[in-house]
């Protein structure tokens, strides 16, 4: 599977969100829509996107017990995005009844399971979450098990793409957040690398966010991180 740049268009309202858009003109990069977007504006929007030529990674993280999960997931099925995702913590139950939604709605989307959140860190994992194993083994067993629900593939940090690569098989998808240029401020992400380096790690999607979004040229931003992310190489 060739990997793309996504961006994680993380805006506070319908009017940001499609100036942003406008800004790329001809091209229609893989975009992300998160709580934010979707919350604010509803489904109408990943459709008019979508309707732009878009594929979208549908960024909701789903996490409630199975029958909720399978319903609500049902009805995501049906704005026809290309990536979808639900929370690996669910347990293996809740992540095939996501899986068993999509497939009963004849949907392509590919399901992805979030091992843990870039923005948490080993302490916090041990400290707040009481998870006892560290972050490595902790994120390749949530993987495995997401294999074993029939995901596709998981959100995780580039940090850990080889492991779940080296468990789950390369054909399985790593989509990997917490990128940015070598010289942007992580902000509060705290397991980030490049987009090059990320390729090194054998992320197969990288999301870029405020690198982008927060560019004096959106665009130029964006060509960028697919150069560095298809050749490995920092500009």
């Amino acid at each position: 599977m060739k990997g793309e740049v996504i961006i994680a268009c993380d805006f506070e309202d319908y009017a940001q969100t499609m100036a942003f858009l406008e800004k790329f003109g001809d091209v229609r990069p893989f975009v992300k829509i998160g709580m934010e977007v979707f919350y604010g504006n509803g489904p109408q929007i990943v459709r008019e996107i979508k309707e732009r030529g878009h594929k979208i990674f549908l960024d909701l993280k789903l996490h409630d017990i199975p029958n909720t999960v399978y319903r609500s997931m049902k009805r995501l099925a049906e704005l026809d995005v290309d990536m979808v995702n639900i929370h690996a913590a669910g347990t293996v139950e809740m992540m095939s009844a996501a899986r068993r939604a999509l497939d009963e709605k004849g949907s392509k989307a590919i399901l992805l399971a979030v091992t843990q959140l870039t923005s948490t860190n080993e302490k916090q994992l041990h400290d707040e979450l009481w998870i006892d194993h560290p972050m490595k083994e902790t994120v390749k067993h949530y993987a495995v098990n997401a294999k074993i629900a029939g995901c596709d593939g998981v959100v995780c940090s580039p940090l850990e793409a080889s492991i779940v690569s080296q468990a789950c098989g390369g054909n399985f998808v790593t989509v990997t957040p917490g990128i940015r240029f070598a010289s942007d401020a992580k902000g509060d992400q705290k397991r980030v690398t490049t987009p090059a380096a990320a390729k090194q790690m054998g992320s197969t999607f990288i999301v870029v966010g405020r690198s982008i979004t927060a560019a004096a040229d959106p665009l130029a931003a964006y060509l960028k991180a697919s150069r560095e992310f298809e050749s490995g190489i920092e500009e």
